[in-house]
């Protein structure tokens, strides 16, 4: 199951209804913002694990960041410390904030959601992202960036989506 489906479906979809409650969005409307903001954060993951240092630093962040307990814990999202975890998440993810704003402009572009809320949005579904990850790891799924094993499964084949894009578009920006 790939990690969009595993959010959307996962503990009866708990954790995406808790988003969509959050900031007034009917089911469709999360799905479809969960659509465009979940591919571009697993393929920056996806990214980041190319190399030893990045997969060492995310199983870490598994092991001992309690980010499962977004997804067993929906309600866990209105707590002040997801916005904080998933603020550092999406820093190590995305790498900065102009990356962040360009994920939130095209999301609004191509789901008509206000990019206020979808930047509002994005430390939120990172933690759920992590969490979908952590409950993985945590039922034996094995860590690996080669394709195989769990990030292989759960990135879908994530080809850094609109990721590779927004970076080069920020890279531009930044010159």
């Amino acid at each position: 199951m790939d990690i969009l489906n595993l959010l959307l479906k996962g503990a009866q979809g708990g954790a995406a209804e808790q988003i969509g409650r959050k900031f007034g969005l009917d089911g469709g409307q999360t799905q479809s913002a969960l659509a465009e903001i979940v591919p571009a954060l697993a393929g920056g993951l996806q990214k980041n694990t190319q190399s030893a240092d990045g997969l060492a630093g995310l199983a870490k962040a598994l092991q001992g960041g309690g980010h499962q307990r977004y997804i067993d814990e929906p309600e866990s999202l209105d707590d002040s410390g997801a916005i904080e975890d998933g603020n550092g998440v999406l820093g190590h993810i995305l790498g900065s904030k102009d990356v962040s704003r360009q994920l939130a402009a095209r999301a609004e572009s191509n789901t008509g959601i206000d990019a206020g809320i979808i930047k509002q949005m994005l430390p939120l579904v990172a933690t759920m992202v992590m969490g979908g990850l952590s409950k993985q790891t945590e039922n034996g799924a094995r860590l690996q960036s080669d394709g195989g094993g769990l990030l292989g499964s759960l990135l879908g084949g994530a080809k850094g989506g609109g990721l590779d894009d927004l970076v080069g578009l920020a890279g531009k920006f930044l010159k």
